[in-house]
């Protein structure tokens, strides 16, 4: 059990150092490049970049391969793409369609859309859903999840790998700190608020949503052998609905079923994402049981 924390703590450990570095460095960049961006943005694109950065040496203190955190060759990588695009809209888009039909989310009428402007806004979205898979797929199901289970049992290394990816999502300070006022002390402040964001009662509901997310990807990655592909498209799917759902609708905050959406976040994870992901894993899981010789673990 002791041992079980201690492995569980490390990933905090990697993700504080990450963010410590990000705070010095971020505070000389900004120095660098003037009021462009804000010190909020500069120390989490840095973060992000270091924690992805720590895929390397992860990989070469564990001895592992691209294989052994996920990676298949790349046809059946780009198959595995495509399957789990493909499975990321079918689990995703009746939430979107249950959240319209029930008035959650109303279409924005502000907006003048062409099939131009959409085309583009989609393939726009698109490419920024592909590049935040790629960024966090390889590090929680790849890296994190592959070092967990070698530690503890699959189940207790795919709820703590899911925890920490939901965690990383609210990581943040609504604080803004002028380029005039910047100190070498700024980023630590913002990074005591990001902290503290997580005992924020507002984002509970949404916090346990991206939990049940990271889990379904956990399970996904874990039942299937190289399926790093898979989680990486349907992370891909995901993202990009929630992007052109956002991009449609205006989140109607009369609504009576205003409770199935977290309101303080992107008017689709909350308590109904959860429970929906939640059917879906149990589903799976007594699928995979009445078919137990046809499924290999990795």
């Amino acid at each position: 059990m002791i041992k079980t924390i201690y492995y569980a703590l490390v990933p905090l450990l990697v993700l504080l150092g990450a963010i410590f570095i990000a705070c010095l460095v971020g505070y000389f960049v900004a120095l660098g490049i003037g009021d462009q961006f804000t010190i909020n943005k500069i120390i989490h694109k840095l973060a992000q970049l270091f924690l992805v950065l720590s895929i390397f040496p992860a990989m070469a203190y564990f001895k592992f391969k691209k294989t052994d955190i996920g990676f298949a060759g790349k046809a059946v990588f780009l198959k595995q793409l495509l399957q789990g695009f493909g499975l990321g809209f079918v689990t995703l888009m009746p939430v979107v369609i249950v959240l319209y039909g029930l008035g959650v989310n109303v279409i924005d009428q502000s907006q003048g859309w062409t099939v131009s402007l959409l085309v583009k806004k989609m393939t726009l979205s698109l490419l920024l859903a592909l590049i935040v898979s790629w960024i966090e797929e390889p590090l929680f199901r790849g890296i994190l999840l592959t070092g967990l289970k070698r530690k503890m049992s699959v189940i207790t290394a795919v709820i703590i790998s899911a925890i920490y990816y939901a965690m990383l999502h609210f990581l943040d300070s609504d604080t803004n700190i002028s380029y005039q006022d910047l100190t070498l002390l700024s980023g630590f402040k913002l990074l005591g608020e990001a902290f503290a964001n997580l005992l924020n009662p507002d984002i509970l509901s949404a916090f346990w949503a991206l939990v049940m997310v990271g889990i379904f990807l956990g399970v996904l990655r874990t039942e299937f052998k190289a399926s790093l592909g898979l989680c990486i498209g349907c992370h891909t799917s995901w993202v990009w609905q929630i992007k052109m759902s956002k991009s449609l609708f205006n989140t109607n905050f009369s609504s009576e079923y205003l409770y199935l959406v977290n309101r303080y976040y992107d008017g689709l994870i909350g308590p109904l994402v959860t429970g929906w992901l939640s059917l879906a894993i149990l589903g799976y899981l007594v699928y995979r049981q009445i078919n137990k010789p046809a499924f290999i673990n990795p």
